[in-house]
């Protein structure tokens, strides 16, 4: 149960910050609402994933897996400018969260 609290976490907190980029500054509600909430569940499912994982193995996946899909996002949503340096970086990230998670004995503990 672990790793789908932590993806819910993931997918709550893409959406909270997706809804923060059109909350624009806070100044509209609903995006501002949505934005709240969705990083209210999204600390809420992390919460719960590292109640048997560890912090760093769960932070690392967390913050690396949201990374990645809040700039695909951006890219594909926001029309926001993607190039090879971004790729790269992102393409690290990615590769970082698949090592820790099939090589790292940390994972499992």
């Amino acid at each position: 149960m672990h790793w789908l609290y932590l993806t819910i976490a993931i997918v709550a907190e893409v959406a909270g910050g997706s809804a923060l980029k059109l909350s624009e500054g806070f100044t509209r509600l609903g995006p501002s609402t949505f934005a709240v909430l969705g990083f209210g569940v999204a600390l809420f499912f992390l919460a719960l994933a590292l109640r048997t994982l560890p912090l760093g193995i769960a932070y690392a996946v967390w913050a690396g897996s949201g990374t990645a899909l809040i700039t695909l996002l951006g890219v594909v949503i926001f029309r926001q400018p993607f190039d090879l340096a971004g790729c790269l970086g992102i393409a690290l990230i990615v590769s970082g969260v698949v090592v820790i998670n099939t090589l790292s004995k940390a994972v499992y503990h």
